[in-house]
C-alpha cells in the first residue's frame, strides 16, 4: 500500500474511533513529515485524500480540521426523522413557522389545483445530533388539521400515518444551490454555503396529494444514495 495512503487510512480511524473528533485541528504538514519522517508531498496527497472523502476540510488562517461526518441517506419515500433514528442519531426539530393559506402561484400551476385550496405551511430546522442539517419547508392540505407542535416531537409521515393517510408515490428532483444569507445562519454557517436541495410531491394510494416539500441541506453534512441497475 502506498505511503500516502497508510497515513491517510490511519488518520481515518483516528476520526473513526472518536480519537479524532468534529472541530479538532490536524497538526500541519511540516509536523507530519517531522514526527512520522515522511516527505511532505506523502503528508499533503494522505491528507487530501481525506479532504476528498469529506472527512477533513482546509481553512485559511485556521488550517485542517476534522469535519462532522456526512449524514448519507437513501433516496426512497421517508421520513429523515426516521432516517435518522434508524441510523442511530438522535433528531431534533425546531418550528420555525406555521401558517393555513394557499399555495404559492407556481407550487399550485405545477399540481394543477384550485388556487382557492387551503394548505398547512410548515417550516422547521432539523437537527441530527445537535448538528443543524436542513431547513424544511411542507404544505399539506389543511384538511389534515396537524398540530404543528406535535411535529416537535414526531416525523411529519408519521403524524400523516395516525392521520390514516398511507403514503403511496411520490415524485422528487434534486439539485443543488447557495444558501441564503437567512438559511445559512440557520444551518449554523457563514455564506457561501452550499446546499443540496430536494423538491417532493407525495400522494397518497388514491392518488391525491398529501404534501409538497421544499427542502435544503447542508452539503457537508448530506448526501443521497442511489442503486442504478442497467
Amino acid at each position: 500500500m502506498p505511503l500516502y495512503l497508510q497515513l491517510s487510512r490511519a488518520i481515518e480511524q483516528a476520526i473513526a474511533t472518536g480519537e479524532l473528533v468534529a472541530g479538532d485541528r490536524l497538526e500541519n504538514e511540516l509536523s507530519l513529515t517531522s514526527r512520522l519522517g515522511v516527505s511532505r508531498p506523502t503528508a499533503r496527497q494522505a491528507i487530501q485524500e481525506l479532504v476528498s472523502k469529506g472527512l477533513l476540510v482546509r481553512k485559511r488562517g485556521v488550517g485542517t480540521q476534522v469535519v462532522q461526518p456526512q449524514f448519507s441517506r437513501d433516496e426512497r419515500l421517508s421520513s429523515l426523522h426516521d432516517d435518522l433514528l434508524a441510523a442511530g442519531k438522535v433528531p431534533r426539530t425546531r418550528l420555525l413557522g406555521s401558517r393555513i393559506g394557499p399555495l404559492p402561484a407556481e407550487l399550485a400551476d405545477q399540481v394543477s389545483l384550485p388556487a382557492d385550496d387551503q394548505y398547512l405551511q410548515l417550516r422547521r430546522l432539523r437537527l441530527a445530533d445537535d448538528v443543524p442539517l436542513a431547513v424544511l419547508t411542507n404544505y399539506l392540505p389543511a384538511r389534515f388539521a396537524l398540530d404543528p407542535a406535535e411535529l416537535e416531537r414526531r416525523g411529519l409521515y408519521d403524524c400523516l400515518r395516525q392521520h390514516g393517510i398511507t403514503l403511496k408515490l411520490a415524485h422528487q428532483r434534486v439539485g443543488a444551490r447557495l444558501a441564503t444569507d437567512a438559511e445559512a445562519a440557520l444551518l449554523g454557517e457563514t455564506p457561501p454555503l452550499a446546499c443540496l436541495t430536494a423538491d417532493r410531491f407525495a400522494y397518497d394510494d388514491f392518488g391525491r396529494l398529501v404534501e409538497f416539500g421544499r427542502h435544503i441541506y447542508h452539503a457537508a453534512h448530506y448526501s443521497i444514495r442511489s442503486s442504478l441497475a442497467v
